[in-house]
């Protein structure tokens, strides 16, 4: 069974910068499209970004393009979220998503990590 195990979060104030790390049990990163989920409480859990298996496709998030970058590293067996500039609004448990197609179906989630941001 693969996993996914999420790190990186934390508390940062506005306009502070946070590296999310997702590393993978398989060496599934580099024929999976990567994402990126949040769900902050209440909410219903938005896709963030996104990277094809190929790395030719991306997917912003209209509320994050600019600000956050996602990235691969597949000799290391992990996907990168840098998220800079960071707002209130984007506190939230982020999680990774591993699929066969961009697009989704996810078949592997990871547990999430809880980033924070204060105002």
């Amino acid at each position: 069974q693969v996993q996914l195990v999420e790190s990186g979060g934390g508390l940062v104030q506005a306009g502070g910068s946070l590296k999310l790390s997702c590393v993978a049990s398989e060496r599934i990163i580099s024929r999976y499209a990567m994402n990126w989920f949040r769900q902050a409480p209440g909410k219903e859990r938005q896709r963030v970004v996104g990277l094809s298996w190929t790395g030719a496709r991306t997917y912003y998030a209209d509320s994050v393009k600019g600000r956050f970058t996602i990235s691969r590293d597949n000799a290391k067996n992990t996907v990168y979220l840098q998220m800079n500039s960071l707002k209130p609004e984007d506190t939230a448990v982020y999680y990774c998503a591993a699929s066969r197609v961009i697009e989704g179906p996810y078949d592997y989630w990871g547990q999430g990590t809880q980033v924070t941001v204060s105002s």
